[in-house]
């Protein structure tokens, strides 16, 4: 269908019935190619490729026949509903250049940058705007805006598996460069500008303004830094590996290497989507071989289920069978595929980047020197050819292996959680380097005298500790100051490496890491107030804003809300022990105490408020 069917009918159409001289899309002719079905009205795909093939031709010449110059006025202002102007300039000039790997590159990006831009006008009809391309060019709500004939149109190119359906087949590496004619890219500039047209009235017909939704940032980088730096030797040497590895589909080879370019002109956006496409395909090679269906290499029609990152990534097959892919690639492989592309929290690279949500010219250095560094150990790991041995040994490459060895996720719920109570308990180990009001102050003031009622809790929760030892992994011990050790940082960091595996997780672990997190979300909350008001609370004390009266009913205040915490966590105590078992009661009366905790909270800022008037007056 790509190669072969928009070439089948010789026909010739003359542009201006297509484009006017200043650049006014006729949709009509367009419209009038797309070929319908007679028995449901639904469009025939297939015919429809056949007639618009002539029709692209002339645009693509129209376009070949233009300066840079000429194009950019002729269109500039029609790209700028789609926010990316620039790249669609970037795409003409990879047009005027027919070279086939940029051509492939810029389709690649085109429909992303298109379809970010369709969602942003959906919202001007619609609430939740949908995931896949497929269900945008379907909705209702991009019809009321363009006209159904349109969204026809735009379906025979891209978002329906039945159409040429180009944006997937090359975002998902089923397409070598040189099986995408220009001629396409070259429409689907031009019916970029068209929609700009058409949406221009719409816009003033109905008096609104396209909002466009904010890009997506990646934040904390430090926590994707896996790999070392790649360097420019490390990327002389990985074009020789793409070159003999048998992870490498020969026809690709081109992307590799266009890749390998991209980083090393710093664009590493570019490089990434030029990469990620690739290592589908390895995988999916490998994963063919496997599990010994070799049929599904090159699967990309209308009437089977592709197969891309989702299928390769399961534990099982559609057959129930056992995907052999994750027993060949190891854990640590595993869960980086898993972290960088699917888990909810981590960078879901390949998602933000297909769907048009990642601003290219802001697109960071170090996830592209991870996915880079990822693939060159799949390309070392998966070859026979001798010539690997030593490249594998080179000292630009030996560490990248060796980081790949030993990955731990760090995005799935369990690393999730892990990273959780470290910063918890870092949040609550600096309560000793708090400001304290001075003990001769304290005990000047009636009632506020050091009470022993502590130690029975103290002595109850010593037991426990002592308890949980024999459930400790080895390295890891409670000693003699068993309260201060067990909330000691290190303690904590050596559990939190203890290893668990995170691949394939069942849903009632799942479910219950839920709820571990927010208890851990809740203890770090109540830390960081304990340490917010400790602090105001010192300086206002120190500063004398507070009067003699005040301070001393602020003591008294809290001197009973720590007795009645106490009195709560004694009782919780009781209630889960193996003997009570009373954990409908401990619901409650946790409750009870996060209502006087929030009492508390409300009377510190009554206090907070006089205060300021005291000051004031």
């Amino acid at each position: 269908m790509v190669c072969k069917l928009g070439f089948e009918i010789e026909d010739s159409h003359s542009v201006h019935s297509i484009v006017s001289e200043n650049g006014d899309v006729c949709w009509r002719t367009i419209a009038e190619l797309v070929h319908y079905r007679e028995s449901d009205q639904n469009v025939d795909y297939i015919k429809s490729v056949q007639l618009l093939g002539p029709l692209c031709e002339s645009v693509h010449l129209h376009l070949q026949s233009l300066t840079m110059e000429q194009f950019e006025v002729q269109y500039s202002l029609w790209f700028q509903w789609t926010n990316c102007t620039e790249l669609l300039l970037e795409v003409f000039a990879a047009l005027d250049s027919m070279e086939a790997t940029g051509i492939a590159l810029s389709l690649m990006k085109l429909t992303s940058c298109l379809e970010r831009a369709l969602g942003d006008v959906f919202l001007l009809v619609g609430k939740d705007c949908p995931f896949l391309l497929r269900d945008l060019l379907a909705s209702q709500e991009l019809a009321a805006v363009f006209g159904q004939s349109v969204m026809n149109v735009l379906r025979v190119f891209i978002g329906s598996p039945y159409g040429l359906n180009l944006r997937n087949i090359l975002w998902h590496g089923f397409a070598s460069p040189q099986e995408i004619p220009a001629k396409y890219c070259s429409m689907l500039l031009i019916l970029t500008a068209g929609l700009g047209q058409l949406l221009k009235v719409y816009l003033l017909q109905t008096e609104t303004i396209l909002v466009h939704r904010p890009y997506i940032a990646f934040t904390n980088l430090k926590e994707l830094d896996v790999f070392p730096d790649i360097n420019h030797e490390a990327l002389s040497l990985t074009e020789e590996l793409a070159k003999i590895s048998s992870f490498v589909l020969k026809p690709m080879l081109t992307f590799w290497v266009a890749a390998l370019t991209a980083f090393r002109q710093h664009r590493y956006a570019d490089c990434v989507i030029l990469l990620l496409p690739q290592l589908e395909t390895g995988l999916r090679l490998l994963f063919t071989t496997i599990n010994k269906c070799p049929n599904r290499l090159l699967t990309a029609e209308s009437s089977s289920l592709y197969t891309t990152f989702d299928e390769m990534l399961t534990k099982q097959l559609n057959d129930k069978e056992i995907n052999q892919l994750p027993l060949i690639l190891g854990e640590p492989s595993m869960e980086f595929l898993w972290d960088f592309l699917n888990h909810q929290e981590g960078p879901r690279v390949r998602d933000h980047l297909s769907h048009g949500e990642i601003n290219l010219n802001e697109f960071p250095r170090e996830i592209a020197n991870q996915i880079l560094a990822f693939s060159v150990t799949l390309l070392c790991r998966f070859s026979e050819v001798e010539e690997l041995t030593a490249l594998k040994e080179h000292t630009a490459i030996k560490p990248l292996i060796s980081c790949a060895s030993c990955y731990r996720s760090r995005f799935h719920p369990i690393a999730r959680l892990k990273k959780q109570v470290l910063e918890c308990m870092k949040s609550i180990s600096s309560w000793p380097e708090l400001p304290i009001v001075p003990e001769e102050q304290i005990q000047e003031i009636p009632g506020l005298e050091r009470s022993a009622e502590s130690s029975p809790c103290i002595s109850m929760t010593t037991e426990i500790l002592s308890q949980l030892q024999h459930h400790l992994p080895q390295n890891c011990y409670i000693l003699d100051d068993l309260m201060n050790n067990l909330l000691s940082e290190k303690l904590l960091v050596q559990l939190c490496n203890t290893h668990i595996c995170t691949l394939y997780c069942p849903r009632s672990v799942l479910e219950i890491l839920v709820v571990f997190r927010k208890i851990s979300t809740q203890c770090h909350q109540v830390s960081d107030q304990v340490i917010a008001s400790t602090e105001m609370r010192y300086k206002k004390w120190i500063n004398k804003i507070l009067r003699s009266r005040q301070r001393h009913n602020y003591l008294r205040m809290l001197n009973r809300f720590l007795k009645s915490i106490l009195q709560y966590t004694e009782n919780l105590v009781t209630y889960t022990s193996p003997e009570k078992n009373k954990w409908d009661e401990s619901m409650k009366l946790t409750h009870k105490a996060l209502i006087k905790i929030r009492t508390f909270s409300e009377r510190k800022l009554t206090l907070m408020q006089l205060a300021t008037q005291v000051k004031l007056s």
